[in-house]
């Protein structure tokens, strides 16, 4: 029977190229699959559609877009460029979003401020070709460890702000667990995000935690409640797939059947 569950491809990307691991997500049973942009382009865009489909697997989402001030100013009109682009592909491979970081400062920069308005200013730009080719936008606050130099916007209150600023249609809002378990108003900002939620990512933090970026953990070795997130997002109204997304150089070392078996193993006895 299929599981409820996504493959976030990162979580294995050390062991797989995008057509070996889509075909091992859909015999491990997952229903979906959320590719990043490297390995679309990889594969070729063309090519990838054509593997997403004759494997049967949903393409849950692409990562990832945003980052509009992490090339400063003057490069603002690229990214903005970029992101259209990337909104193209999206809608290539029959993704159903894009994920949406907010990027950090740019290099030399310390003007967060300034960083965290490029990247309205960028979303206000390429969201009428998002909603023209039918593509949400999954607006994603990521942990504070990562304001400087990957999401200057932390927190699922800011990112709701911000999607209320923009007018809410075509935006979306994805709650990852690594990034907002730890917020004091999680339970008050799911609930005020409702039905914008539609993407809901999984992973847990480890304690200790030895890399910023890579050392994320596999559900139930950490000391994220999971459940509990997991019921405020449904009461929020979203019943959609979970995405199991593990940056890990421990898991990365495993064998991809392993990783997978896994994770689906622990979807159905942590998460749920």
């Amino acid at each position: 029977m299929p599981l409820d569950l996504s493959l976030n491809l990162a979580t294995v990307r050390m062991q797989w190229k995008l057509p070996q691991a889509v075909e091992a997500a859909a015999r491990h049973g997952f229903v979906g699959v959320a590719p990043w942009r490297e390995m679309v382009e990889e594969t070729g865009i063309a090519e990838s559609a054509r593997i997403f489909k004759a494997n049967g697997v949903r393409v849950t989402g692409y990562c990832r877009g945003g980052l509009f001030g992490a090339g400063g100013r003057k490069n603002l009109g690229a990214a903005i460029d970029d992101n259209k682009r990337m909104i193209d592909e999206a809608a290539a491979i029959a993704a159903e979003g894009i994920v949406i970081i907010a990027g950090g400062l740019a290099p030399g920069s310390r003007d967060l401020s300034d960083t965290r308005a490029m990247f309205v200013e960028g979303l206000a730009a390429v969201l009428p070709h998002a909603r023209a080719c039918g593509i949400p936008l999954a607006l994603e606050p990521m942990h504070p460890m990562y304001a400087a130099d990957r999401g200057c916007v932390t927190t699922l209150r800011e990112m709701l702000d911000i999607a209320d600023l923009l007018g809410n249609d075509g935006l979306g809002i994805a709650i990852d667990t690594y990034h907002v378990w730890w917020d004091p108003e999680l339970a008050v900002q799911i609930a005020r995000a409702g039905k914008r939620i539609i993407a809901h990512h999984i992973c847990d933090w480890l304690v200790p935690t030895r890399h910023m970026l890579t050392d994320r953990g596999m559900m139930g070795d950490g000391v994220i409640d999971f459940p509990a997130i997991r019921r405020m997002v449904e009461a929020a109204g979203y019943h959609g797939v979970q995405e199991v997304e593990i940056f890990s150089d421990y898991w990365w070392g495993r064998p991809g059947d392993e990783v997978l078996s896994t994770a689906a193993e622990r979807f159905k006895s942590v998460c749920q």
